[in-house]
């Protein structure tokens, strides 16, 4: 199972939960995990792409090298919607907004008139430019009017000190990365981006449901084969990945770490991976994003 990202980090630890249980499932004593990090994924996605389309190569990868990285690179040496049978998706994390206390607004609508009433003064944070979560802060200020200043990161440790201690008190984040904060009441989350509640965060509003609609943004991972795997693998591997998803001890692993599992059709998938490109595509044209 080809990995485009390095290990340790919640691709790694997702796609390590996912290939143990599914190596059982297919009587196997092991998936092998092969981490191939570099260029925002796109090199490990490549990687999946030219594998042998024998069944025994897969990809797990996620919604950026997938459906925005097409958008942000000015050329993929890949094409996420021609190079792969799509498998199944395998979880979501909602990007939540979390703030520090000294943050006064508790929902959404008071932290809109928060940011208003200081334009351009409110910093929040991200792991990139084009990150899932900086893609979640410019689609904010887009829906709702504002104008904050993005602070890129290059690892989720450094913006997690800076957010618990105020410095920059605003954060787009996904569950795995503040879970542990938001536990210890170190940060606070104000609402998640996302149509139904997370699984992981229960109590924790969605924006819709505090009244403000069309801000939806998640990471997610799926499961893909090179394109010319035949049918019948990728029945077998689909049925296998589905019963992986439904047990109880998967299900619970991946909560934990602040994923909610979600199994999906390759076509499902593959209608996901056409109607997020053209999702992000509009947004980073318009507010013209450019990669690091």
């Amino acid at each position: 199972m080809v990995v485009p990202f390095a290990a340790g980090g919640a691709s790694d630890t997702v796609a390590r939960i996912v290939a143990e249980k599914l190596a059982t499932q297919l009587g196997w004593k092991r998936i092998l995990i092969d981490n191939r990090p570099g260029a925002g994924g796109n090199i490990g996605t490549d990687a999946g792409a030219k594998a042998p389309a024998d069944g025994y190569t897969i990809l797990f990868s996620t919604s950026g090298p997938l459906a925005v990285n097409k958008s942000l690179y000015s050329s993929l040496p890949y094409d996420p919607e021609r190079d792969f049978e799509p498998i199944s998706l395998l979880a979501t994390l909602p990007n939540v907004l979390v703030v520090n206390p000294q943050i006064p607004a508790t929902t959404t609508p008071e932290f809109i008139k928060y940011v208003k009433e200081r334009p351009g003064e409110i910093p929040y944070s991200s792991i990139g430019n084009g990150s899932s979560q900086h893609l979640a802060g410019v689609l904010f200020e887009h829906v709702t009017g504002t104008r904050m200043r993005h602070v890129p990161y290059k690892a989720a440790g450094q913006f997690v000190v800076d957010l618990m201690s105020g410095d920059v008190p605003v954060s787009f984040q996904l569950a795995a990365n503040i879970m542990s904060q938001l536990r210890s009441g170190k940060i606070r989350a104000i609402a998640v981006m996302a149509k139904e509640r997370s699984k992981t965060l229960p109590d924790v509003p969605t924006m819709a449901e505090q009244g403000v609609q069309g801000l939806e943004s998640a990471a997610w991972f799926a499961l893909l084969a090179p394109r010319g795997t035949p049918q019948p693998i990728i029945d077998l591997l689909h049925r296998e990945v589905v019963k992986t998803l439904a047990d109880p001890e998967v299900q619970a692993r991946l909560i934990e770490i602040g994923a909610d599992p979600t199994s999906s059709t390759p076509a499902e998938l593959k209608s996901l991976i056409a109607s997020e490109t053209v999702k992000w595509r509009d947004l980073i044209r318009e507010m013209n994003i450019k990669a690091d």
